[in-house]
């Protein structure tokens, strides 16, 4: 009986959906730190979608010890990988939320403050962190204007003071591709969207798309071959 159930979890896990824990506070007040998210691993996702994805071009750094020495999993971790469960000795995933397409123009931010795609104006109430006060974070301190490339994705993580998102790569080096192309993630390596959160109990939800990403035009252009970025060099705040 073990055995055939640990078939039938490897086979939902490779085909149809995986679990997944959420490490860092990135996308709160959406997901919080260790809930547990379903992701749906067929279909389709599109802007607005929170997705899980493999690390796109070292994005994140290995878990370490305090030494720099590379940390071992536990003994607990090593039991939810086994059942497929990401840990964080778990290399290469993020979740964070689509913003743009390929050939959507993303700009932060118009004269209010907000972000645009497409000349759009998105209304991220519904999702962005708020702090203990009740104060809601800003779209975005960093300023930018991208058109995302063919088969890529524009990510940022609803918690936009804390994370490092595709903002903060649009001036990376790298020696396979031109400088901020890192930030785009490849579709390919787009695990899937993620559903709800089936744990703890009492924070099970769904996670729909916002209304607002409804209202978004389509691109009027072809996506490009590669991502166009202005200013050059743009910095993460």
């Amino acid at each position: 009986m073990l055995i055939g159930a640990i078939v039938v979890s490897s086979l939902l896990r490779a085909f149809v959906g995986q679990m997944f824990i959420i490490p860092s506070p990135s996308m709160e007040n959406t997901l919080l730190v260790n809930d547990r998210v379903a992701v749906r691993k067929v279909g389709d996702f599109g802007r607005g979608n929170v997705v899980v994805f493999q690390d796109p071009a070292n994005w994140l750094h290995e878990a370490s010890n305090p030494d720099g020495t590379s940390r071992q999993p536990t003994p607990r971790e090593r039991v939810l990988e086994f059942i497929g469960i990401p840990t964080a000795t778990t290399p290469g995933h993020l979740i964070k939320r689509v913003i743009g397409m390929p050939g959507d123009t993303i700009v932060c931010c118009d004269a209010n403050g907000r972000i645009t795609v497409n000349g759009y104006v998105l209304d991220e109430r519904a999702y962005l962190a708020t702090d203990d006060a009740g104060r809601q974070v800003d779209p975005s301190r960093t300023r930018f204007e991208v058109v995302v490339p063919r088969e890529r994705i524009f990510v940022m993580g609803d918690n936009r003071e804390v994370s490092a998102d595709s903002r903060c790569h649009l001036s990376d080096l790298s020696t396979t591709q031109g400088q901020g192309q890192a930030a785009f993630v490849p579709i390919d390596m787009v695990v899937g969207p993620a559903m709800g959160v089936v744990a703890p109990f009492n924070r099970a939800s769904r996670l729909p798309i916002p209304a607002s990403f409804a209202g978004v035009p389509a691109p009027t252009a072809p996506a490009p071959a590669k991502a166009v970025i202005k200013p050059e060099g743009v910095t993460c705040s």
